[in-house]
């Protein structure tokens, strides 16, 4: 617990700034340090900062506080003025996530969120069609539909109580994108040519997962986690994808993985369990000590460099770092 707690304090310091310097608003910087594009929140990486505020709320589950609870107001709000007075864009595994994360701030009774959870909740009913047998787009008006998209909307629908939607996705990712050798999840199939895109990345490993613990699919979720002992990870460890939205990857699987440990019985929850607590302690050996405190390395296996590399500067990393000693933090 002491280890989540540095690595908030840590990621706070360096990236939580004003908006624009409007008072009363907070945002993270999405590189540290920043540039100056990033100082004016140029770039809007929505989905990092859906994660930021999860990560939040894990830390507030992890050891309450007041001034924590008015500061993830602060942000859903800000959040919301940066997207230009939208709770949602055109990316449907963006706005789950931010669905998700509000979801549980409404679990603690730390905002009125009804609103943005029903707008995103709507939108993602509006995303699934019957081409390629169901599930939704990986953005409005795309022809490619992915298991980074169908994952955590499914999770978001099943949390939300409609088990129906949330059933036919998980079915249709079961289906379509579950290697049957391996037991791995590919990334996603296009339209018109049917062409299944193999790539194997932890993030989708992580909300496949996550949508099956949802749905009580417990042969599904213990055979995703034997997948990634023996493909993803052999060492012990969850791999690095460089900076950029890879730096959260991860760190969504290490999410899941410990939800599972909780909820799976023995010997996939102690697999799962193993896996999230070797990740934790390799990536909190080979940070980088700074001022503010640790600065993770892009690869967990690995020790951060110094000076920081170009994917350490990226916020995504770090919160990908935190999010990690958090889902720790729950064994």
């Amino acid at each position: 617990m002491e280890r989540a707690a540095a690595a908030e304090r840590a990621v706070c310091a360096r990236h939580l700034r004003r908006l624009w310097a409007l008072p009363g608003t907070v945002l993270g910087r999405s590189g540290w340090p920043p540039t100056v594009s990033q100082r004016l929140h140029w770039h809007w990486n929505y989905w990092w900062q859906a994660h930021l505020l999860d990560s939040l709320v894990d830390a507030q589950l992890r050891q309450p506080t007041d001034e924590r609870a008015r500061l993830i107001n602060r942000f859903i709000a800000t959040v919301h003025r940066r997207n230009f007075g939208s709770w949602v864009n055109d990316y449907y595994d963006d706005i789950a996530w931010l669905g998700l994360a509000l979801q549980r701030v409404r679990q603690l009774q730390l905002s009125t969120v009804d609103e943005p959870i029903d707008v995103i909740g709507r939108r993602l009913h509006e995303g699934w069609t019957d081409d390629l047998g169901g599930g939704i787009w990986w953005r409005r008006g795309d022809s490619f539909k992915n298991t980074p998209a169908n994952g955590p909307a499914a999770i978001f629908h099943a949390r939300k109580g409609d088990q129906e939607r949330a059933g036919a996705m998980t079915r249709w990712l079961t289906d379509t994108l579950v290697d049957p050798e391996t037991g791995l999840v590919w990334d996603g199939i296009r339209a018109g040519t049917g062409e299944v895109v193999k790539h194997i990345f932890s993030y989708c490993q992580g909300v496949y997962l996550g949508a099956c613990l949802e749905q009580s699919r417990w042969g599904e979720a213990a055979s995703t986690i034997q997948a990634v002992e023996k493909h993803v990870a052999p060492q012990g460890i969850l791999p690095g994808s460089e900076g950029g939205d890879g730096g959260l990857f991860s760190a969504i699987a290490a999410r899941y993985l410990a939800l599972a440990a909780k909820n799976l019985p023995r010997p996939e929850a102690e697999t799962a369990k193993k896996l999230v607590r070797n990740s934790a302690e390799a990536c909190w050996n080979g940070a980088a000590q700074e001022k503010t405190g640790p600065l993770f390395s892009a690869y967990w296996e690995k020790p951060a460099p110094k000076p920081p590399g170009k994917a350490e500067r990226d916020l995504s990393v770090q919160i990908g770092g935190w999010m990690l000693l958090e889902a720790a933090a729950t064994l």
